[in-house]
């Protein structure tokens, strides 16, 4: 947790000023709204969060050779993006906690819940207009679209536990690491920066977007309710078979094959019963962590989360070897690391 610690404060010294300044931004955005809107996104706000996409978009724009008012707008604006999908997808998932507090569902409802998220995506929009240029926008469209296919696409899953690992890596990147490319992306189109090198900075947020929705399924099932503002195996309860519980499924298949025992049929009859019920009734969550543990489940994710990290890294080659640079290079680190 420490080094986790160390790298974040490297990474967030570098853009403190111009994170500031995104966060008088939202502030203000939020400000210019109707008074219910106005309350659910400073709630959103005052939640904090890690700040990561707009850092990440601030980092790529700098290593790309730009710092300016356009990366503090667009920072305000993928951040407001990222609250809008929290906002509808708490609501989807019927979740009651966000970030350790209750989440906006719990405390407004469905219905306002829903239209102060179309709010945050609508005014986001408005603010990225204003840099009147259609390559930004492109961005910003083509990863609001995949967002919401994946979260459409999320729930023809539910339920299922037939998932590949191909199946849950699209789920991923459309509904995180799409992001994380698109903030990479606008970086380079800040620095005018050719076409290859842009490729090259999504592809870097790509895999760095894949990385850290992987550590979050991870936490899942090895961290605290405290570490993670929300109970545990809450994917689980929520018919969400993510990928270090396939995993788990694959190689409790393959020992099953040579060591020819019951351990599979029981893990899978767990699994399925916790999905019937959508609840730890009949099953205890110690159970399924044990299951994924005793696979080496935990270790196979953990394993592909570092190659992810791997390949984010290598995308960087062709950048200038500048401060920003390096703070792309540690961002990766720093998911793998966190605890949260």
């Amino acid at each position: 947790m420490a080094f986790a610690v160390q790298i974040a404060k490297g990474i967030f010294d570098l853009v403190r000023d111009d994170l500031a300044l995104v966060e008088q931004e939202i502030a203000a955005q939020n400000g210019a709204a109707i008074d219910p809107v106005e309350e659910i996104a400073s709630y959103l706000h005052q939640g904090g969060g890690k700040r990561l996409r707009p850092a990440l978009l601030l980092l790529a724009a700098g290593a790309a050779g730009y710092r300016g008012q356009s990366a503090i707008r667009l920072g305000a604006v993928v951040e407001m993006i990222h609250s809008a999908t929290l906002v509808h997808d708490d609501v989807i998932d019927g979740a009651q906690m966000r970030r350790g507090r209750p989440s906006t569902n719990a405390r407004w409802g469905n219905h306002m819940s829903v239209l102060a998220g179309d709010w945050l995506y609508m005014r986001s929009f408005e603010m990225a207009l204003r840099e009147r240029n259609f390559a930004i926008l492109d961005i910003l469209i083509g990863l609001t679209q995949n967002m919401v296919e994946g979260e459409l696409l999320q729930l023809t899953l539910l339920g299922r536990m037939d998932l590949t690992e191909a199946d849950a890596t699209e789920l991923a990147y459309r509904k995180t690491a799409c992001l994380f490319s698109g903030c990479a992306r606008l970086g380079a189109v800040l620095g005018r920066q050719p076409k290859h090198v842009e490729e090259s900075l999504a592809e870097y947020g790509r895999n760095a977007g894949l990385a850290f929705q992987l550590v979050d399924d991870l936490l899942d099932f090895t961290a605290s309710p405290e570490q993670l503002g929300k109970p545990v195996l809450s994917d689980l309860k929520e018919g969400k078979v993510t990928l270090p519980l396939i995993f788990s499924l694959q190689n409790g298949a393959s020992q099953n094959r040579a060591a020819k025992s019951g351990a599979y049929e029981e893990g899978r009859r767990l699994v399925a019963k916790v999905l019937e019920e959508r609840d730890f009734v009949s099953v205890r969550p110690e159970q399924i962590t044990q299951l994924v543990m005793e696979t080496g489940a935990l270790d196979r994710a953990s394993n592909l989360a570092r190659e992810y990290v791997r390949r984010a890294k290598i995308c960087l080659e062709e950048l200038p070897d500048t401060e920003y640079r390096r703070a792309l290079l540690a961002v990766p680190d720093f998911i793998l690391d966190r605890q949260s």
